[in-house]
């Protein structure tokens, strides 16, 4: 069902087709009534044409200024994706180093990576939906990590590169381009979250299942400067402590992943409403006011091939007229 805004906004085309349809017939009625209007007709083609071929000219003009515009805008997208995509690389490169750490608790990465190999985070997380035994499983079984394993199971989701990866740790790839899939998955679960979560609001429960004094030093210092290269105002004369890993979950949760989501989506926009409105009026006005009219006059058509020509230029010209506005107020919001 249209609601009012949807009704508003058709408004225009509809009273276009109906004037279109009023016109054909009224012209052919003239021809078919007054002898000499399909000469009169005839003799306004050229500057149906002149017309028609004006207002082409300028569509196509704003059209070729406008993809040039975009091609720009796309390029500092580009390169903004870029930079926050590196981002993300660093912060991997930290999930993988904490990982393979000595901070665990004995036995948690073989009880994660060997008995739920094929357990991922996402699937823990949608247990609810039935669609993961395994992770049912995982969810009852009692074992002595201090809940821990769930902390694991985020690190290891953000060292895959797709939603259905089963990816070991040690594996790690750094893509020029993360799936859509997989930055979804982490946006919507909240991945590095349980940074903030285990290292800063429940660090006093947590702190003596999670030793990281156990990184070794020069891991520590390798943290630091991959941190420093995610943002160095943020992270500027951090220490490596619980401190430092929760405000780095904080940071990459509300501010990387979100902005690495947007990037993205907006990059697999399509072409433009607007862009897509006046492509359509400048198609409209080439083949009934300009291509029509000219093989009429070529090959001596029959005249109602003028008379729809006519018709549908008309009410294209009436369209651009009753939409300007709308296409005013969409540019200047753009």
């Amino acid at each position: 069902m249209y609601n009012l805004k949807d009704l508003f906004a058709i408004m225009p085309l509809i009273f276009s087709g109906f004037l279109c349809m009023g016109l054909v017939f009224l012209l052919r009625q003239q021809v078919i009534t007054t002898p000499d209007f399909a000469i009169k007709l005839s003799s306004l083609s050229i500057v149906f044409i002149g017309i028609s071929g004006f207002l082409s000219a300028i569509i196509m003009v704003y059209l070729a200024s406008a993809v040039i515009g975009l091609k720009g805008r796309k390029k500092d997208v580009v390169d903004h994706l870029s930079k926050i995509t590196q981002k993300m690389h660093n912060f991997r490169s930290i999930v993988e180093l904490l990982m393979q750490s000595k901070m665990w608790l004995p036995g948690l990465k073989d009880y994660i990576d060997n008995e739920f190999a094929g357990l991922t985070f996402f699937e823990v997380k949608d247990f609810y939906k039935g669609k993961s035994k395994l992770a049912i499983e995982f969810l009852q079984e009692n074992q002595n990590y201090a809940d821990t394993e769930n902390l694991y199971l985020e690190l290891k989701s953000l060292l895959m590169t797709s939603s259905k990866d089963k990816r070991n740790v040690g594996d790690i790839h750094y893509p020029s381009i993360y799936q859509k899939d997989i930055v979804s998955k982490w946006l919507e679960h909240k991945c590095s979250s349980g940074l903030w979560y285990y290292f800063g609001y429940k660090f006093g429960v947590y702190k003596e299942a999670l030793n990281i004094e156990a990184v070794f030093e020069r891991h520590q210092e390798k943290i630091m400067v991959l941190a420093n290269g995610i943002d160095s105002e943020v992270f500027e004369g951090s220490s490596f402590n619980e401190v430092f890993l929760s405000k780095l979950g904080e940071y990459m949760s509300k501010e990387v992943m979100p902005k690495l989501y947007q990037i993205q989506k907006n990059m697999g926009n399509k072409f433009p409403k607007r862009m897509s409105y006046l492509y359509s009026i400048f198609l409209f006005l080439v083949l009934f006011g300009v291509l029509l009219p000219l093989f009429f006059l070529l090959f001596n058509l029959p005249i109602l091939v003028l008379i729809i020509s006519f018709s549908f230029v008309v009410s294209v010209i009436f369209y651009i007229a009753t939409t300007f506005y709308q296409f005013l107020s969409q540019e200047i919001n753009s």
